[in-house]
């Protein structure tokens, strides 16, 4: 679990599942994305983020609010298990998505920063890379 002043990054719980489905069903989180996403796709997402964070003791995270416990999305850093023509493998990226209802409270840099500061720290990493389409202002700003 990783904690900031408003936040905590932690491994996802079942009861995470009904709200990130609706978050990656939502068209303006996914504007950038190809698709919406089922929920049939959105569990198994999380599925897959389990499976890394029992791999590497690291993954996207479920992100919550602490003062609330309420859950605004997702923020980490994980193992690429995709080939970009820029990146050697292995490569770890970070990346974050949160429920429009989050945006514009520098929530996802807070996180971020956090992120960055453990897979440097506790992790060792020798880099963490991001990207996204060129279009995507937001997640560029929070890469900045």
């Amino acid at each position: 679990m990783i904690e900031t002043e408003r936040l905590r990054l932690r491994p996802w719980r079942d009861a995470d599942l009904p709200a990130f489905a609706k978050m990656n069903a939502d068209p303006r989180v996914r504007r950038f994305f190809f698709a919406l996403l089922t929920r049939e796709q959105s569990d198994a997402s999380v599925a897959f983020f389990r499976q890394m964070y029992e791999q590497d003791g690291f993954c996207f995270f479920a992100a919550e609010m602490r003062e609330t416990s309420a859950f605004i999305g997702m923020i980490g850093i994980q193992r690429m298990n995709f080939p970009l023509p820029t990146v050697s493998p292995p490569a770890v990226e970070i990346g974050w998505r949160l429920q429009a209802e989050s945006w514009g409270q520098g929530l996802a840099t807070e996180g971020a920063q956090a992120a960055l500061q453990v897979a440097f720290e506790k992790f060792q990493l020798p880099e963490v890379v991001a990207f996204t389409v060129p279009a995507n202002l937001p997640s560029r700003r929070v890469m900045d």
